[in-house]
């Protein structure tokens, strides 16, 4: 998967959970290391950890 369909697989996953959820993302894109913390950063939502190819991402409130 590219990392155009990700951050929109992402963004739908996101939008399904009650606020301050996690969300574990598994990714081997090498591209994630760069796009999920910026997407992160965009929307709002908190990088809890990103190790590549893991990242936790906590839905904003």
């Amino acid at each position: 998967m590219s990392c155009g369909e990700l951050i929109l697989m992402l963004r739908l996953r996101m939008i399904g959970l009650p606020p301050r959820a996690v969300l574990k993302l598994t990714s081997r894109d090498v591209g994630a290391k760069e796009d999920i913390p910026a997407w992160c950063r965009l929307t709002r939502h908190r990088l809890l950890l990103g190790q590549h190819p893991d990242y936790w991402i906590q839905r904003k409130d």
